[in-house]
């Protein structure tokens, strides 16, 4: 058996160990994850809900849009998951915040619609308009 992922927020307060990644990881460029993490693109690999345990503090949840939850350290603020009711068995995590983001390279961009205007992807990727092909 693969040994879990592990990671944790910026502060340490919330540490995290996850089973292995359901789909290639992606690097979403819609505007919900922009606002929310104040960058261009947030990378996310999706793990089973219920594979993914936090071992220290948990995380402060908000409803960004109806059915999404996002969490994220109450301390230092680093957006950590994706929840979808959509979706209800599998949950993202941002790649940064492993211990070892090599392990969850992003496959693609996604979202691509909402990028801003500068925002071109030169890394030979492909890029998906909306959600994934």
């Amino acid at each position: 058996m693969a040994e879990p992922l592990t990671g944790r927020c910026q502060c340490g307060a919330i540490r995290y160990q996850c089973g292995l990644l359901l789909y290639p990881p992606t690097l979403c460029h819609c505007e919900s994850c922009r606002r929310a993490a104040g960058a261009p693109a947030v990378g996310w690999f999706t793990v089973k809900s219920d594979d993914l345990t936090f071992v220290a503090a948990v995380p402060r949840e908000f409803e960004s849009s109806p059915g999404v939850h996002r969490a994220f350290c109450g301390r230092c603020g680093t957006p950590l998951t994706y929840r979808n009711v959509q979706r209800p068995d599998e949950i993202d995590v941002t790649i940064c915040s492993l211990d070892q983001p090599g392990l969850a390279a992003p496959a693609d961009h996604s979202w691509m619609q909402d990028a801003p205007s500068w925002d071109h992807p030169a890394d030979g990727l492909p890029q998906y308009s909306a959600g994934r092909g």
